[in-house]
């Protein structure tokens, strides 16, 4: 018998993957933010201008890294030991193969009696 990704027992551990997912997500997107606050600093000749991109990208630094700190305390990064990172990130890869592969919408989608469903 085929797995039910729709069941919520087939969907056992994919939060906590979904979490790290997203959190990297989110960090490579803050380092682009950074990237794209200095560019902007220096195209801009408005002194007031420069004030507010400066301290933008000051606090896209400060969040990049208490974003980075929780991701090494979960285990979700290892920027000081490229053995376990690309450990994680084959993991990751594999999973995400893995995923690709998965028949998430099935021919058979009633659900009626496995959810709580409002009374007709």
């Amino acid at each position: 018998m085929e797995m039910d990704f729709l069941d919520p027992q087939g969907a056992e551990h994919m939060p906590e993957m979904a979490d790290s997912s997203f959190a990297l997500d989110f960090l490579l997107s803050i380092k682009s933010g950074i990237h794209t606050y200095g560019i902007a600093l220096s195209e801009t000749a408005n002194p007031a201008l420069r004030k507010v991109l400066y301290q933008q990208m000051e606090q896209s630094i400060d969040l990049h890294g208490e974003l980075s700190d929780l991701m090494i305390r979960k285990g979700w990064l290892y920027p000081n030991d490229v053995g376990k990172q690309v450990e994680l990130d084959l993991k990751s890869a594999d999973m995400a193969v893995s995923i690709a592969g998965m028949n998430l919408f099935p021919n058979d989608t009633d659900r009626l009696g496995m959810f709580a469903t409002p009374n007709k």
